[in-house]
């Protein structure tokens, strides 16, 4: 799971500044970084705040971390038959 990239791209491409969007959120620019470079897991609430500054659900945040390694061994065909289409999907809904 690659949470904080995901943050980052979205971020990035709303045009925000770690500042800027760290105020949004209520939480330091160093935690943000931190976060963005998985150095830092935030709990349950930063990430409430995180996925509503971006305007994106948190369901959709944690599905586009997903990777084929976070899918029980069984189950990694359909995931990489399916995650593309799902992705580009939720790209365009939320213009991400």
């Amino acid at each position: 799971m690659d949470l904080g990239s995901i943050i980052k791209k979205i971020r990035k491409q709303k045009g925000q500044t770690q500042d800027e969007f760290s105020a949004v959120c209520g939480i330091t620019q160093t935690y943000l970084s931190q976060i963005e470079n998985n150095s830092k897991e935030p709990n349950l609430s930063t990430l409430k705040n995180i996925s509503e500054g971006l305007d994106v659900p948190l369901p959709i945040l944690f599905f586009l971390s997903l990777n084929e390694d976070d899918v029980q061994a069984e189950k990694r065909k359909d995931f990489e038959l399916l995650a593309p289409s799902i992705k580009n999907l939720i790209n365009e809904c939320f213009e991400i």
